[in-house]
């Protein structure tokens, strides 16, 4: 076995959660107890806010830490190691656009989440598709933009994200869903995240592996020692990752672990 001790990073959906079950492979599971038990440390890596984080439950003590909304909310039990938030006219800019276009929009605030919903995408999308739990539709916006805005998630193609993103100068997006994409502060992806947390537990960064599959994980695939894309992630990632394990339904974590002889 490998004795050197790193930290793990793992995205959610399509990483560590199946798109297909909604539910952890029993491989990672096991695997992720047994690297735990060598010294690793465990670590989320996710565009999901804390209050959406439903699905961990398996593995949830073995979690030593959370980078959540894409890098702007990061924190190891009731320690915030970083927390950058969106500024207020960018905010405001994207509501603005959003109901003047009329397309979905998530709205991330420190305490709440508001949702904008003209068409039914983030019913069809969060709820049906990816089996999202806690998304309440009856907070007003207006209530949330009182708040510091960590992420917004806005229902477009990427052809509109483009145009969008030239009017948010300080703002950066990681999309990894043909039909939304996660808008932060410029100083918050995933990337950062890890900066952080390494940072925060005294550990070099070349002592991180990072695990994703879609393109708001691509920061910490570049980042992290060692960056590793899921045989399910998409061609881009695949591209600049260190490693491709086979893909979330066919053992992938646990391979990749066994690979570098973590576990």
């Amino acid at each position: 076995m490998n004795q050197t001790r790193y930290a793990l990073f793992f995205d959610i959906d399509g990483t560590l959660v199946s798109f297909k079950t909604h539910e952890i492979p029993a491989s990672a599971i096991l695997a992720l107890t047994q690297a735990k038990a060598n010294g690793h440390r465990v670590f989320i890596a996710t565009g999901r806010p804390p209050i959406i984080i439903t699905n961990l439950g398996a593995i949830e003590h073995l979690i030593d830490g959370y980078v959540t909304t894409n890098g702007a909310l990061c924190y190891i039990g009731d320690d915030i190691v970083s927390c950058q938030a969106i500024p207020t006219d960018d905010a405001r800019r994207i509501v603005d656009d959003a109901k003047e276009k009329g397309y979905g929009l998530i709205v991330v605030g420190e305490r709440d989440i508001a949702v904008l919903d003209p068409i039914g995408n983030v019913d069809r999308i969060f709820r049906q598709e990816l089996a999202v739990k806690n998304l309440e539709l009856s907070i007003p916006v207006d209530k949330v933009l009182q708040q510091r805005i960590l992420q917004m998630t806005p229902f477009f193609d990427a052809d509109y994200e483009r145009e969008l993103m030239a009017r948010l100068p300080h703002c950066t997006s990681g999309r990894w869903h043909p039909e939304f994409t996660d808008i932060t502060g410029a100083l918050a992806d995933k990337g950062q995240g890890v900066l952080a947390m390494a940072a925060h537990i005294g550990l070099d960064v070349s002592h991180t592996l990072a695990f994703g599959d879609g393109g708001n994980d691509l920061s910490m695939i570049r980042t992290a020692g060692i960056g590793i894309a899921m045989g399910n992630a998409i061609d881009m990632l695949k591209a600049d990752a260190d490693y491709i394990t086979t893909s979330v339904d066919d053992d992938g974590i646990r391979n990749a672990l066994k690979h570098f002889e973590l576990i």
